[in-house]
């Protein structure tokens, strides 16, 4: 959808990415007693990266600027802590750390929705008249 300048694509971006560390977060809170499990979690930079990269158009004016175009894509990945051990059965699990995360992902992620709300109203007020 290339709605107001790719905004609601970069809003896309930001929800899968909250959505996957949503997955994330739970698999390790399911997995708390589990003995050898090792946490994960999503690389934001990577995600975060890759939106900015897919939004940002310019053009160069001097062969010393930077290139928007051309880099090759990255996909945000899940990556487990390893060689990180909070239990005695070797599980990495800290669920008060886990449950902290989903705060924060929640905030995010109510946060992306508002603004997508907000975009469709402004389209909806655009098709009335601004009536």
């Amino acid at each position: 959808m290339k709605l107001f300048s790719n905004t609601m694509a970069t809003i896309e971006k930001g929800l899968n990415y909250s959505t996957l560390k949503q997955k994330v977060i739970s698999q390790n809170i399911a997995n708390e007693a589990t003995p050898g499990y090792k946490a994960k979690s999503v690389s934001f930079k990577a995600s975060m990266q890759e939106a900015v990269e897919q939004s940002l158009n310019a053009r160069r004016t001097d062969e010393r600027h930077f290139t928007f175009n051309g880099r090759p894509s990255i996909v945000p990945g899940v990556v487990a802590k390893k060689n990180v051990s909070f239990n005695n059965n070797g599980n990495s699990v800290d669920v008060d750390n886990e449950m902290a995360d989903l705060a924060t992902n929640q905030i995010y992620y109510n946060a992306l929705i508002d603004r997508m709300s907000g975009k469709f109203s402004s389209l909806q007020n655009v098709i009335r008249g601004g009536k």
